[in-house]
């Protein structure tokens, strides 16, 4: 008898349509002759002048390395985040491309997969006053986003009481397979598709499976474009769920769609040309719910693209990835990107397994089909016992289970080698009528609620134990599964996912990373009129709203709210906005408690949510900023060990590092001291910040630091006196510990306060 004690750990925690994102590298081939996509990033400077234009030149140097007899062609030319082109070669001619004085590097193609009703109260900004009025809601800032597309039909993108398109608007609503002009308005004022990069390497779109357009078939891209700037869409729900008035961060900032992922993922000279193009169109923001393992920020085309947005005024907000509960899983770790987490809002959808013997069992569950009766009275049958396979049978795959003993039960199932979503098709394929899902971790996986095909509840493998045992003990056991409720005001929240990736930064570690945490567990948004609520092919259901979870839903939040910063103060920097939205953000409850980890269940720390979850009326006014230029991130390059070559990678631009630049010397506004565990005595870091006054003037700003045992700290100095607004002043840190065993992590915090404004930055203590 199989015992559910031994049931599977799980594999992942984000099972949906978007799992937890995969990168494939396109070079590993045992053939120098097989052709691949390369990124060429080129020198601008050393362009010959017997070239009139760029063009002209790629071509040249294109030609130049062929080893065959047919003329390679450009995919992209990029000119605008980077200078440069993408193309087919082989191995052989990419490393001949190299050895040109004009190329600053030639980087492998990766492919990339993808990672509201409730979140505007949540988060505060359907108050009166505020952030709101003072950004007159973005209206006049453009969010580009790239993703899956968008199905501009929704409700959500709307234009009602929007005036005209802002005139720095350059950009196009390009037609294709179901996609007309007529498609864009004043609110979706653009939209543009990206496929040359993924049809070189898979070949021709199958438009009898996706639309060659800017149309979102999966949903995915629908879902992070309203949730950033969708317009307010009253009784929207998803099967009655969650019901209420769905609106986005920045409900009336334009939205420029820029689809780059197709059914196999999406490409990064797709998602480079997409973040040229954007740049060039006039974005204000740029939303990647994408992510892939990070790499060194000159082989890491998203970080080299993000460089040259920041550079022409553009933030660059990014999902932090789905690869947690682990330690250093958190990507798009570059310092000049704001790298979002997820956490969860004061609403859930409770369902409930109750046995005959009165035992209750509670998950998250999302169903709308013919409800099982209020009273346990349905038969329940462990799946090892009513399967017609020896290997399969206890985890209810597809063709497993004997349909003459499965129909109309109730079936528990064990976790592993399929989605619960799958098994539910297969339980149903066999007559039957409800799941019971035993073996998921008790991490807080469970919280999250997916659009089941049958009443299902997911339980521990503890509690399946119970529930085995009860079906061993019991003649006649009996169950019924409750669903169909919504639940608000559920405390704590927030609460960081599970699935959230978590630092330490392994790129970067003296930059911490996440840098905020916003709402990605269980968010309404709108969805694709091609896909069902599971993205599945069997799933023929259609909706106008969905409710999914990741970082993917986490990233579009946090680039509303920094498109409403933008509305609200649009002089100020990507590094500004990315400041105000840091320095304010909680890390405690209201009752001064920690923020609460899903996955262990005891108080999260900075290396999971950063410097906490956003709280936009506070960044409107944050008194305080972080101000970062483009020279400091590159001086900060240099003081990591970055090669004059390399910096010219990610700059687009010969740099010269500016002596006595050392590590961890950028001007963030979190903190991330090292502390060396080798050598006797006492062990001393001197960090150096400085501080732009955006507020109130005059004002006068006192320092408090919260620190570990055995750390301590001298501030100089300890307060900062300002007469006008924009003056910046530094502060000087000195660090200093005993030594603790390697890989020690302690945490505290750095706050300036003038009696009104509360500055605080995270520190994290690391001793390496």
């Amino acid at each position: 008898m199989n015992q559910i004690s031994h049931l599977q750990r799980r594999t992942g925690t984000y099972e949906s349509i978007f799992h937890s994102p995969k990168v494939t590298s396109t070079t590993s081939s045992s053939s120098s002759s097989a052709k691949k996509t390369y990124i060429v990033q080129t020198e601008h400077d050393l362009m010959p002048m017997s070239f009139s234009t760029p063009d002209i030149w790629h071509q040249s140097l294109l030609d130049s390395v062929s080893d065959g007899p047919t003329k390679r062609t450009i995919i992209y030319t990029y000119s605008t985040v980077l200078h440069g082109f993408s193309t087919s070669l082989t191995a052989t001619e990419a490393e001949s491309l190299r050895l040109n004085p004009g190329v600053l590097a030639v980087l492998p193609e990766k492919v990339y997969h993808p990672d509201t009703t409730r979140t505007p109260h949540f988060l505060g900004l359907d108050s009166a006053g505020g952030l709101l009025p003072r950004s007159k809601e973005g209206s006049d800032v453009i969010i580009g986003v790239l993703d899956t597309g968008i199905w501009p039909e929704s409700r959500s993108f709307n234009d009602d009481g929007l005036g005209p398109i802002p005139s720095k608007w350059k950009g196009s609503c390009v037609t294709g397979k179901n996609f007309n002009a007529s498609s864009c308005n004043s609110k979706l004022i653009g939209a543009q598709f990206f496929s040359s990069g993924y049809e070189a390497q898979y070949g021709p779109i199958d438009e009898t499976k996706e639309s060659r357009s800017p149309r979102d078939d999966d949903g995915h891209g629908t879902h992070t474009s309203s949730t950033a700037g969708g317009a307010p869409v009253d009784n929207a729900a998803l099967f009655g769920y969650a019901r209420g008035v769905a609106l986005g961060m920045a409900t009336r900032a334009r939205i420029a769609a820029y689809k780059v992922c197709w059914i196999k993922g999406c490409t990064s000279s797709d998602i480079l040309a997409a973040m040229d193009k954007a740049v060039l169109d006039g974005v204000d923001i740029l939303s990647l719910s994408l992510s892939a393992p990070p790499s060194p920020f000159n082989e890491d085309t998203t970080a080299i693209g993000a460089f040259g947005a920041v550079q022409h005024g553009v933030l660059v907000s990014c999902a932090a990835g789905n690869t947690g509960p682990l330690p250093y899983t958190v990507r798009n770790v570059a310092p000049w990107i704001m790298t979002v987490g997820a956490s969860s809002i004061d609403r859930d959808f409770p369902s409930y397994a109750v046995l005959g013997n009165g035992n209750q069992y509670m998950a998250q569950s999302l169903y709308d089909g013919k409800p099982l009766p209020s009273r346990p009275t349905v038969s329940l049958v462990y799946a090892g016992n009513v399967s017609n396979s020896v290997d399969g049978g206890v985890y209810c795959l597809g063709g497993t289970l004997d349909s003459t003993k499965v129909a109309g039960k109730v079936v528990l199932c064990q976790n592993g080698n399929t989605t619960a979503l799958q098994k539910g098709l297969a339980v149903r394929a066999s007559g039957g009528v409800g799941v019971i899902l035993a073996g998921v971790e008790e991490d807080g996986s469970q919280l999250q609620a997916e659009a089941h095909f049958l009443p299902t509840v997911t339980v521990s493998s503890k509690n399946g134990d119970e529930i085995l045992r009860y079906i061993l003990s019991n003649p006649r056991p009996r169950v019924t599964i409750m669903t169909g409720r919504t639940r608000v005001g559920v405390r704590p929240s927030p609460v960081i996912a599970s699935f959230s990736s978590r630092g330490p930064n392994s790129i970067t570690p003296q930059i911490l990373k996440p840098d905020v945490i916003a709402p990605g567990l269980n968010i309404l948004a709108a969805w694709s009129g091609n896909s069902g609520p599971t993205g599945m092919v069997e799933d023929k259901r259609r909706v106008d709203f969905n409710i999914i979870s990741g970082t993917s839903m986490s990233c579009p939040h946090v680039s509303g709210l920094a498109a409403l910063l933008k509305g609200a103060h649009p002089n100020w920097s990507p590094a500004a906005i990315k400041s105000a939205l840091m320095t304010t953000s909680n890390s405690t409850y209201p009752n001064g408690q920690p923020l609460l980890d899903s996955a262990t269940g005891k108080p999260s720390s900075p290396l999971v949510h950063g410097a906490g979850h956003v709280v936009p009326q506070k960044a409107l006014n944050p008194g305080l900023v972080y101000d970062i230029t483009a020279d400091d991130y590159l001086n900060f390059l240099c003081g990591i060990g970055y090669t004059e070559q390399q910096i010219a990678v990610v700059a687009r631009r010969r740099f010269t590092c500016r002596k006595g630049v050392v590590g961890g010397g950028l001007n963030y506004p979190s903190f991330l001291v090292q502390f060396p565990v080798q050598g006797s005595g006492q062990k001393r870091v001197n960090l150096t910040r400085t501080v732009t006054n955006v507020g109130d003037s005059p004002s006068m700003y006192s320092v408090y630091v919260s620190l570990p045992h055995p750390v301590k700290a001298v501030v100089s100095p300890q307060v900062l006196d300002f007469r006008r607004e924009g003056e910046m002043m530094s502060y000087f840190v000195t660090f200093t510990s005993s030594s603790l065993p390697l890989g020690t992590s302690k945490f505290g915090y750095l706050e300036w306060c003038d009696g009104e404004h509360r500055v605080r930055s995270p520190i994290v203590f690391i001793w390496v």
